[in-house]
């Protein structure tokens, strides 16, 4: 079989995305938000199969993050919450692009990039290499403001937030009480989150509201793991293949490797290729002030940059973060409740050890809190007086959580399995003659669809009747869709464009008219390979359903 695939050099990058975009509307995945009135930048809806998408991205999220974990419970918090969480976590000092206004053009750019964003004026060229006088680069703040209350005024002031984790952290303490849980634990949530981009691009990849998956995993700080487990294990001594490993000697060096390969794990388990997923660990002078560490997880989209060799880079789907304790702190110093954990393991352990050792893990742990104090700006002789407090209350089994920090956009990896999916090839129409297909190879866990029924013909009661006994039958078990309008393999390419797996169709052998033997038998046509199987109405369900687990 003839194929141009999204893998097939003969396909033009740009041409390709062009082609994707056209199918997301065309088909109900993905709308311009306020098309009628001539759209709004940055903003998108997700039509009937979009929708459904982002639903299956998000349930197997959190089926894997909290019903096949015990250690991790869910959190759905308010959009809209107290300003000075907004001032703990600095975001309304701190969060800002860089931007240049164009005095030609009258168009406004993030400065830092420039070289990859084309001219309005001039599109065949960027706004770095127009003839247009830009002024100096000056910080915009990310966050939508609004008010709350009747009155508008600066102490009525609140922010749509711009991440979901910051209600983690506000939340934590109540969370740890109410769930029983101990650290190591998470705390999981999926929800929307608002950024005003300088200039949203690259499709549904860079937009202004979009929603997230993020989970804060709680753990020891190091100096508590080695007061307990003796040391602390190097990444490479951990096992990452055991399914129930010991954690006691695990620091935040083998907990960042255990979530980047959970994480690669969950995308392989949706469909995304190894080959197109890419690790970057973030240089030194890449990292938030706050990190430790952070890998950021890639996908090789058909945009976004390229290497030395014209190879795709990849673009950021999830961020994996070493966080210290910088969230908590944070936001115990600003609120005046405290963020601590009694560690009874941690206590039990302190008093066995040698004096020796209990010296040098207290001086290393007020080193670390001493640091924070100092970097948050607090006056030295304060934030001595505040390390030397939170050392002593360490040797009694008291510490401020660490945290690994997964956090990954909805949005983005809807837009990456389409585009992993996108394929053109050739099939054969009703009367046999090969036609252009386009077909959506979604893996069927995430297929908006998982079946389509379809009567052979319409105007034949019998089978209209059989036709939607089947669908009844399988509608309760998977997302499924009836279909009766136009030809049979006008149908076929219907489905294919919406990547559903999986078409039944009800024909007369379905009634037993031309082989008694097969009554009560449909055609099970599959997606990908266009193969078609007869398979026993009783036995439908559970064939259908172990295949698209």
């Amino acid at each position: 079989m003839a194929q141009v695939t999204n893998k097939d050099a003969s396909v033009p990058t740009a041409d390709l995305m062009d082609r994707i975009v056209s199918l997301c509307k065309r088909r109900g995945f993905i709308y311009q938000s306020s098309e009628i009135y001539g759209g709004i930048n940055g903003f998108w809806d997700y039509g009937p199969l979009g929708v459904e998408l982002k639903n299956n991205i998000k349930m197997l999220w959190w089926h894997a993050m909290t019903r096949l974990r015990d250690d991790v419970v869910g959190l759905d918090a308010t959009i809209i919450m107290h300003p000075r969480i907004w001032k703990a976590s600095g975001h309304v000092d701190t969060f800002s692009d860089p931007m240049v206004d164009c005095k030609k053009c009258k168009g406004r750019f993030r400065a830092d990039q420039l070289a990859e964003t084309p001219c309005p004026l001039k599109p065949s060229k960027t706004v770095a290499e127009c003839d247009g006088e830009k002024t100096e680069p000056r910080p915009f703040n990310l966050m939508f403001k609004t008010t709350v209350g009747p009155i508008e005024s600066e102490e009525n002031v609140a922010y749509l937030r711009p991440e979901t984790a910051q209600a983690i952290f506000a939340q934590f303490k109540t969370v740890l009480e109410t769930a029983r849980q101990k650290v190591p634990f998470g705390i999981a949530q999926i929800g929307k989150a608002f950024r005003n981009e300088v200039t949203p691009r690259n499709y549904t990849f860079r937009s202004r509201e979009f929603e997230q998956m993020e989970l804060e995993f709680f753990i020891r700080p190091d100096e508590a793991v080695e007061a307990i487990a003796g040391r602390v294990l190097e990444p490479d001594e951990i096992d990452l293949t055991d399914p129930r490993p010991d954690t006691t000697a695990w620091g935040w060096k083998a907990w960042l490797k255990y979530w980047v390969a959970q994480r690669m794990r969950w995308y392989e388990s949706l469909g995304l290729p190894r080959a197109k997923l890419v690790e970057y660990w973030q240089k030194p002078d890449e990292l938030a002030h706050y990190a430790k560490a952070c890998v950021d997880i890639l996908f090789k989209f058909p945009f976004g940059k390229r290497d030395a060799s014209g190879e795709l880079i990849g673009e950021e789907l999830e961020g994996i973060a070493a966080r210290s304790d910088f969230d908590l702190s944070q936001h115990q110093r600003f609120s005046g409740r405290p963020m601590t954990v009694f560690d009874e393991e941690l206590k039990n352990a302190w008093g066995k050890l040698a004096p020796d050792k209990q010296s040098a893990l207290r001086s290393r742990y007020r080193q670390s809190r001493l640091d924070y104090y100092l970097k948050a700006g607090e006056p030295p002789e304060k934030a001595r007086a505040l390390a030397d407090a939170d050392a002593e209350a360490f040797t009694k089994g008291y510490y401020i959580p660490h945290v690994i920090e997964p956090s990954a956009g909805v949005d983005r990896l809807a837009l990456a399995l389409i585009c992993n999916a996108y394929d053109e090839d050739t099939a054969p129409d009703e009367h046999g003659n090969p036609e252009p297909r386009v077909v959506l190879r979604f893996q069927p866990r995430v297929a908006p669809v998982k079946v389509a029924v379809f009567p052979l013909l319409k105007n034949r009661p019998a089978l209209v009747q059989k036709a939607r006994e089947v669908y009844e039958l399988l509608r309760p078990h998977m997302k499924a869709f009836y279909d009766d309008a136009g030809a049979i393999g006008r149908r076929y390419r219907r489905q294919d464009e919406a990547g559903t797996p999986y078409c039944v169709t009800i024909d007369f052998e379905t009634l037993g008219e031309k082989a008694p033997e097969l009554r009560d038998t449909v055609t099970v046509r599959e997606r990908d390979s266009m193969r078609q199987d007869r398979v026993k109405i009783s036995e439908l369900v559970g064939y259908l359903l172990e295949k698209i687990r």
